[in-house]
């Protein structure tokens, strides 16, 4: 059995983990990433974290045929270097070279959302497919495209970008410079706004209860009322869940995965999420008479999605006979 490094690296955390060939967790380790400190230090501590995890494994630097990274931002894994990652200090981080100053073994970077996609390919929700999108509700929208088991990243490893493909011409305005975007119509924050504006609106709403028990605006309190049979927050979740249906069917007619994955917290409101959302993306597609149906289905793996998508990645680097180095 061989054995790869995964690194998560976030703004709050870095979660790093030692994961078998087939995207089986064997422990994991993180620590804080104090994002204010220059990028030199905090790479470092990725390195040195890659050690721990890898100590307390009970392996050897030699038991370990690979790094991945999965990161916020942009990457260039041809030269190793994190060209930007917006809520981090790197800028051209030259974070291969800096990790390999630690610890002696090829070091593979790709984005966040591609890693958690190949994550739900080899363990989750799209294992045993060869073509599934996984798209990521949080703060904003994440996606990950994996063609014929290999991640795809566009010319310039920035594609698959679909929270900034515009979904309301003119619409809401998005932090890329756009209006409309689908994260501003599908993200958590997204509809976290759309509550606030609800309630705003009908002031006898029960929203307006949740929040003052909240404490602030968030994905929940929809939902929530939504069960106590509050009629407003049924037409916020009802609005939500067609902007969210429309998203998810634009990536699959352009992708036309066998599964299509969707995660993030969101998701965690299980069927009074899911079967709307099901239903209505599944009526916009096209596909056309007899032709096979796309599946939707929820994410499978996770906090560890990060960790296993980034082994797993620098294992499909390795495959590929890129050397990391």
């Amino acid at each position: 059995m061989a054995y790869y490094v995964g690194i998560d690296l976030g703004g709050t955390n870095i979660k790093a983990g030692v994961v078998d060939s087939e995207g089986k967790m064997i422990n994991k380790e993180s620590i804080k990433t104090n994002a204010e400190r220059p990028m030199e230090e905090i790479i470092h501590d990725m390195g040195t974290l890659v050690l721990t995890v890898i100590e307390k494994a009970g392996m050897k630097v030699s038991d370990i045929k690979a790094i991945g990274i999965g990161s916020p931002g942009t990457p260039d894994n041809i030269a190793g270097v994190l060209v930007y990652a917006n809520n981090l200090p790197f800028n051209m981080a030259p974070m291969r070279k800096l990790i390999r100053e630690v610890i002696d073994l090829p070091v593979y970077i790709d984005n966040d959302a591609n890693c958690a996609a190949m994550a739900e390919a080899v363990a989750g929700a799209a294992k045993g497919s060869k073509d599934s999108v996984t798209i990521t509700l949080g703060t904003g929208v994440g996606a990950g495209v994996i063609i014929d088991g290999r991640i795809y990243s566009g010319f310039n490893q920035a594609g698959s970008e679909f929270g900034h493909t515009v979904l309301v011409s003119g619409g809401v305005q998005c932090g890329c410079g756009r209006k409309g975007c689908f994260e501003q119509y599908a993200s958590a924050s997204a509809l976290a706004r759309m509550t606030k504006e609800a309630a705003e609106a009908n002031p006898d709403s029960i929203l307006n209860e949740m929040k003052e028990k909240e404490g602030e605006w968030n994905a929940r309190i929809a939902f929530n009322a939504m069960r106590a049979g509050d009629k407003v927050a049924a037409e916020v979740v009802d609005s939500y869940t067609s902007y969210l249906a429309d998203g998810l069917a634009n990536a699959i007619n352009t992708f036309m995965p066998e599964i299509l994955v969707v995660g993030g917290g969101v998701c965690g409101e299980g069927d009074p999420l899911l079967i709307p959302m099901r239903e209505k993306t599944m009526s916009r597609p096209y596909f056309g008479p007899g032709v096979p149906k796309t599946r939707v289905e929820l994410a499978q793996m996770g906090n560890d999605a990060g960790i296993v998508g980034a082994a797993m990645m620098g294992k499909s680097c390795v495959d590929d006979g890129k050397n990391g180095k």
